[in-house]
């Protein structure tokens, strides 16, 4: 994920300081030019390097650690406020009826951001409606509709239309019930004169309560200037930083942040239309020094089961702490955790999973767990209700068989079973529970990591 390269990096020139009770001035040096060799890898901008590196080691000498701190911790918690300072607090939307308009260049990602933006408004409880005023870009409209359509909400645009203004203004008429409109403007590929002119006349029309700046995490150093020029034009309010999944660097997209003086709004994490987090600067830091994010992954969890409930209405999860845990059971669990997105990005919300922990697993690792998810889905597929209900009964002719359905092997239809069993024996573990205080204390083992790393999760899920 963009930004992984510098959380990486940041992780590694801090552990550095393991072991170590007290901080010299040789180490700080040593730590502050690897940060800042970091940040500009990252392509942050120059000025704001130095700014937060000088922040750093100031504090770093001169502040008292508290007693019994380790250094690496003690200057981990001053790179994590410095950097949450950076950033800025979490832009300013509340849950109530608004206008907002996103501008950007072409290719930033405006019309699935205005889609995905929409679809979480409607998570809220507030009816949205997605407004589409480019009329420059070939397929502009067409896409607007597919993505309004995925994320089931209201859309507005007019295909055969030509005068952006008038769309925007039909738009908002057309649309007059919704809580939430948003306008999405079209884009160039460089800021050019007509682009600005027609932005500001689309701005005078609908007057929108916030204007986002949509800006690709791969924008380099060239986010300083697009940001100060759309700035400068309608003002802007916040930022959405979309692409957030790709391989780029991302510190220009924190760069525009600063220069504008702004916050950002939503993180872009995927190309589905849920795919899509509301930035929260501590939770977002907290993860990139691998410390977890528990708020974004309770909303993941929330989220998820939610969604697997509706897909399967005949289904509640807490019937497997009530009766036998099946291999139906199991199944709606996989679904569950596939809602919750990738899991290279549900690992770095886990505190003590992400960050160090996944530096160290090949570049592959989460491709091989989703593609083993995968398989055990198909092998499940070409099961009887029978076998999915009693696959203690499952005997050597039957696993023949079930290879031969799914297209897998033998050996693949035996890991599923035993991760069946492993999954049996943990569930049984929470059914046996006969109070709350036993429950509370079992989590707390769990989140301890159970003595091994990641040990505490082990048969919850298909990790192998």
């Amino acid at each position: 994920m963009v930004l992984d390269d510098l959380g990486s990096s940041l992780r590694g020139t801090l552990d550095k300081l393991r072991g170590k009770s007290r901080i010299s001035e040789e180490d700080v040096e040593e730590i502050v030019k690897e940060i800042q060799r970091s940040l500009l890898s990252a392509d942050v901008d120059v000025s704001l390097v130095m700014e937060l590196s000088d922040n750093i080691e100031r504090r770093a000498l001169e502040e008292e650690p508290p007693a019994g701190t380790p250094a690496r911790d003690f200057v981990l918690r001053i790179v994590y406020e410095e950097l949450v300072d950076l950033i800025g607090e979490s832009t300013d939307l509340p849950l109530e009826e608004q206008t907002i308009l996103l501008a950007g260049l072409q290719g930033s990602g405006k019309t699935t951001s205005a889609a995905k933006m929409a679809w979480w408004f409607s998570t809220k409880g507030l009816r949205p409606a997605v407004i589409q005023t480019d009329t420059f870009r070939p397929g502009a409209y067409e896409q607007a509709e597919q993505m309004s359509e995925r994320a089931e909400v209201e859309f507005y645009g007019d295909p055969d239309g030509e005068d952006p203004v008038q769309i925007a203004r039909d738009g908002l008429e057309a649309t007059s019930d919704a809580d939430v409109h948003i306008v999405d403007t079209a884009g160039r590929h460089a800021l050019e004169d007509d682009l600005i002119d027609e932005i500001e006349q689309i701005e005078g029309v609908v007057e929108p309560d916030r204007s986002l700046l949509v800006l690709d995490a791969a924008i380099g150093q060239g986010a300083k200037d697009q940001a100060q020029q759309f700035d400068e034009s309608i003002g802007i309010d916040g930022v959405v930083i979309t692409k957030l999944d790709g391989t780029a660097k991302g510190g220009g997209a924190l760069t525009a942040v600063d220069q504008t003086d702004s916050s950002i709004a939503f993180l872009g994490t995927g190309e589905e239309v849920q795919d899509v987090e509301r930035f929260e600067p501590d939770g977002f830091i907290s993860r990139l020094l691998g410390m977890g994010d528990l708020g974004q992954l309770a909303e993941r969890v929330e989220r998820a089961m939610s969604q697997t409930e509706d897909e399967e209405e005949d289904w509640d999860p807490e019937d497997m702490l009530q009766g036998s845990f099946t291999l139906n059971d199991m199944q709606k669990q996989m679904q569950a955790m596939n809602n919750m997105g990738p899991l290279d990005q549900v690992m770095d919300m886990i505190p003590g999973f992400g960050g160090g922990i996944k530096d160290q697993l090949p570049d592959d690792a989460m491709d091989v767990t989703q593609e083993r998810m995968r398989t055990f889905e198909v092998i499940m597929d070409s099961m009887t209700d029978a076998e999915k209900e009693y696959p203690k009964a499952i005997g050597a002719s039957q696993v023949q068989r079930i290879a031969r359905g799914s297209g897998t092997d033998e050996e693949q239809v035996r890991e599923l079973l035993e991760q069946f069993k492993m999954m049996e024996r943990t569930i049984k573990q929470f059914q046996g529970m006969g109070s709350e205080k036993e429950m509370q204390r079992m989590m707390q083992q769990m989140q301890q990591g159970g003595g091994g790393g990641g040990g505490g999760m082990g048969g919850m899920g298909p990790f192998g």
